[in-house]
């Protein structure tokens, strides 16, 4: 099924442009709320507020270097506690990254649909250790089951990596890394055909409104048992890793240059004071994703419909 769906898609590279110097660089990451928000972003401090702006898709680690390295000024969506070391990094040691005040509650967690849970048993993310629960989710009959743990840029991905070790999994499930879109199609036919899908999966997400969707359990966060080596850190991150309990509680939230609250102090202002809700960013990935609509035209009927919000913003 996951294969399927990847091997159908098309994947296309698009090519970037140098910012000028008096431009406002916003980081676009590859998933559907941050992609919105960032030209939410690009559109406000374009029309509001007269500043010239430029978008970058990228990763969303290569987003926080290149704000690091002064290449970059916005990222829209940067994740906790996926990346509280490297924002730690950036904002307390090295000074250049500033954090908005305002945070977004999220989850993260490996999902099933509920047909799923009926159709194999499966409880716990724990369950997946086991043979006879693995095969029940191998759809290329080479014995292991298949799971989408997120798509090759996301810090996610590599921390889910490390809980599949952590647990076990890792030797049971082929541990699959594509684009959310190709993911997401892929779960639709699964529920469409009546197959068995387990995932990655983050709220807020349109997912939880499109299909039944059912949390798989595990051990309460445990700060003791969770210890993150990144593998740009030491090679050996992998083995270095633990983490076999739940995420700790998880949010995110806009970051920027610390360089705009002195050089471009209404748009440092802006952005910390944007403040976006579950809701909306349900319904931003809801309109990407199953409407089919482009992340531009979903940004800018969002701020036709919002104009009061923004005027408080940026004000």
């Amino acid at each position: 099924m996951w294969r399927s769906v990847l091997m159908s898609s098309i994947m296309a590279v698009a090519a970037v442009t140098s910012a000028k110097a008096d431009a406002v660089v916003i980081g676009v990451p590859a998933w559907p709320s941050a992609q919105v928000t960032a030209y939410i972003i690009d559109d406000i401090l374009k029309d509001r507020l007269g500043v010239e702006t430029e978008l970058r898709d990228r990763g969303t680690l290569t987003i926080l270097s290149d704000i690091g390295r002064g290449e970059v000024q916005v990222h829209p969506e940067v994740w906790f506690p996926n990346l509280s070391a490297m924002a730690g990094r950036l904002s307390e040691e090295k000074h250049v990254l500033s954090l908005s005040p305002k945070s977004v509650a999220a989850t993260q967690n490996i999902c099933a649909t509920r047909a799923t849970v009926e159709q194999t048993g499966i409880k716990a993310v724990a369950d997946l250790v086991k043979p006879e629960m693995a095969a029940q989710f191998d759809s290329d009959g080479d014995g292991k089951g298949e799971i989408w743990i997120g798509a090759p840029s996301w810090s996610s991905t590599e921390i889910e990596k490390i809980r599949a070790h952590s647990y076990g999994y890792d030797q049971t499930m082929t541990l699959l890394e594509m684009p959310e879109d190709v993911a997401m199609a892929a779960v639709d036919a699964a529920v469409s055909f009546g197959k068995p899908v387990v995932f990655y999966c983050y709220g807020p997400h349109h997912v939880f409104e499109l299909h039944d969707i059912v949390k798989l359990e595990e051990p309460a966060y445990d700060p003791a048992r969770w210890t993150i080596v990144t593998r740009a850190q030491d090679n050996d991150w992998l083995e270095k890793s633990h983490a076999d309990t739940a995420w700790d509680a998880s949010s995110f939230k806009i970051a920027f240059a610390t360089s705009l609250e002195s050089g471009m102090p209404e748009v440092a202002s802006f952005l910390s004071a944007m403040e976006l809700t579950p809701a909306d960013v349900t319904e931003m990935s809801y309109a990407v994703v199953v409407e089919g609509k482009p992340a531009e035209d979903v940004a800018r009927d969002w701020i036709a419909a919002n104009a009061d919000r923004i005027g408080e913003w940026t004000k």
